[in-house]
């Protein structure tokens, strides 16, 4: 049988491993009882297993036995990495699933629960065609993402190299409640998502009565004048065909409406798509933000936080990605997008490391309107199951198809 029509028969098994993932998400770097569920999973598989240091992290390498493979030099064998989040977020689900979280404020609203379990999937795959591979494929179950810095976590721990040499190419996957169509693989050659880095401002006045903001000095008109400024300055200093967007998702100040309050603070997402826009950014937001405190005489604090760079795949491994999902699922199942999106994601670490990309996987439920489903990380997001035995079988072919023809070349 085909990988696919052999991930077909695994779908209930996979989707089954999804809804308890779902019912337990845990946040940040760690999630024990996630790592718990895919150390079950992967248990009585011939894979080499390594739990991180810092983080729960699960690495598991399979050893190809493939005829030429020189199983006594791993470090002559072709190697590829295949990855999956696993991290939820602090989110309370409002979906109405019947395996809804049973986390009060925490939600798998991303599809983290999506990914493990498709990759959880495809090593069952893998380690039933280990006879095929002439190479080795390092599994990268990860904590984390989600501004936690978790791949990185990993890369430091080794993950690159875990095979015994560093990895020839890595392919991550990622789901969409919205976007595209039920069942849609896209990807992107160059830049397919942005940098993300985050805004942290702290305005310190002096207190009063509301009744008399002369005596005092007021943050909270300054915060208000530096949220707008922001926007402003965006559109008058930075080239519209080079985007920056940035959103303040958090305005805090004061107790009572007749106080003046001695501070008032905010935090903002910035994404960019280019290295020039983003030390830009860097750069002038505090000047812009030091400038209007000391218009209103006050004193501010930025604290501008590099975090995830910009998701930039190579070329020829996302044609590698392309060629792979056309022949298992036809050409019409596949689309390129014209422009990234404003998403970020860790895994760019590990692209900047090594040569791989990134396939976009739509999973809006059956039926329902693409453009106007809930989008990741809404407590609304749905994710439909009938996409997990592609996912699978798609991460197993990339690392058979890879190895084989990295196996050619050597």
């Amino acid at each position: 049988m085909s990988i696919a029509a052999d991930a077909k028969e695994m779908q209930g098994e996979i989707a089954r491993f999804r809804h308890e993932l779902h019912q337990e998400p845990e946040i940040g770097l760690d999630l024990p009882r996630t790592q718990e569920k895919v150390l079950k999973a992967l248990d009585g598989l011939p894979y080499e297993i390594t739990l991180g240091e810092s983080t729960t992290s699960v690495t598991a390498v399979l050893r190809g036995t493939a005829p030429g493979a020189p199983a006594a030099k791993p470090a002559q064998k072709p190697a590829v990495l295949l990855r999956a989040d696993m991290d939820g977020l602090p989110v309370q689900e409002r979906t109405g699933v019947e395996f809804s979280s049973k986390i009060d404020g925490a939600m798998h609203a991303c599809g983290h629960d999506l990914h493990t379990s498709m990759l959880a999937g495809a090593a069952t795959l893998l380690a039933e065609r280990r006879h095929q591979l002439a190479g080795d494929v390092v599994l990268m179950f990860q904590p984390g993402e989600e501004g936690f810095d978790g791949a990185g976590h990993m890369i430091r721990e080794g993950v690159l190299d875990a095979a015994g040499r560093r990895v020839d190419a890595a392919y991550g996957m990622h789901v969409f409640s919205s976007l595209e169509p039920y069942g849609q693989f896209c990807t992107k050659p160059g830049v397919m998502m942005s940098a993300s880095d985050g805004l942290f401002v702290t305005i310190l006045g002096a207190g009063g009565h509301g009744s008399a903001p002369h005596s005092a000095k007021d943050p909270v008109t300054a915060a208000a004048e530096m949220v707008t400024a922001l926007q402003v300055m965006i559109t008058r200093q930075f080239n519209m065909f080079d985007p920056v967007v940035l959103t303040v998702g958090v305005l805090q100040a004061g107790t009572k409406r007749n106080i003046i309050p001695e501070s008032a603070r905010f935090e903002a997402t910035i994404r960019t798509f280019s290295e020039a826009s983003r030390d830009r950014m860097m750069t002038a937001i505090p000047q812009l933000l030091k400038g209007i405190a000391s218009a209103h005489g006050l004193e501010v604090d930025v604290d501008y936080r590099g975090e995830y760079p910009m998701t930039v795949t190579d070329e020829d491994e996302t044609h590698t990605a392309e060629n792979v999902i056309s022949g298992m699922f036809g050409d019409s199942r596949l689309s390129r997008w014209a422009t990234p999106i404003s998403g970020s994601e860790d895994f760019s670490r590990v692209l900047a490391e090594v040569p791989g990309t990134f396939v976009g996987l739509s999973a809006v439920p059956r039926g329902v309107d693409h453009t106007t489903s809930p989008f990741n990380h809404s407590p609304y997001a749905t994710f439909d199951d009938g996409v997990l035995s592609d996912g699978a079988a798609l991460y197993a072919e990339l690392a058979i198809s890879r190895i084989a023809t990295l196996a050619a070349g050597n």
